[in-house]
């Protein structure tokens, strides 16, 4: 069994004259981070490793995710091949995972993250909303045979604001 856990980076500020890769994040976005990642239950030691985009907002994200949930310890990852839009390269570095990590966290881009939870998870999403997460599990051994999984659960922003 390998679980993946995706979140989309949150929100990013246009106000800089910084090429993409370089955009931060917005204050929304990292009050939206820290929200969700507060608000994930989730055992810090089944996670084996991280995995995330080196562009700034996401790294960002990331970083506050890792704070929020204790997983300072963990092996964590910046790879230029996550600053991935359409989704063929976050598939390709996911199965190419070691078959000793069961449980994968990994911060990422739209379009990318959108289509590959709706590709492998068993619930239509039409659109992961920055700071959104999907955690989604396989019944594989390997992430090579990685195939259609379970949807297990959806956690966006909206979700966790009270009707203002």
């Amino acid at each position: 069994m390998k679980k993946i856990i995706l979140v989309r980076h949150a929100k990013s500020s246009w106000e800089f004259n910084v090429i993409d890769h370089e955009r931060p994040l917005n204050q929304r976005g990292i009050t939206d981070a820290n929200l969700v990642s507060k608000h994930l239950n989730m055992d810090s030691a089944a996670i084996d490793l991280i995995l995330s985009s080196d562009s700034v907002r996401t790294s960002q994200t990331s970083k506050i995710f890792i704070s929020n949930l204790n997983l300072m310890d963990k092996d964590l990852e910046y790879m230029y091949e996550l600053y991935d839009f359409d989704g063929r390269d976050l598939t390709r570095v996911i199965k190419s995972c070691d078959t000793d990590v069961k449980t994968l966290l990994v911060f990422g881009h739209n379009h990318a993250v959108t289509d590959f939870v709706n590709t492998f998870g068993s619930q239509y999403i039409d659109n992961v909303p920055t700071s959104g997460v999907v955690i989604t599990e396989f019944d594989i051994n390997d992430w090579k045979d990685l195939n259609k999984g379970k949807t297990v659960l959806t956690l966006f922003p909206r979700d966790l604001k009270n009707d203002e």
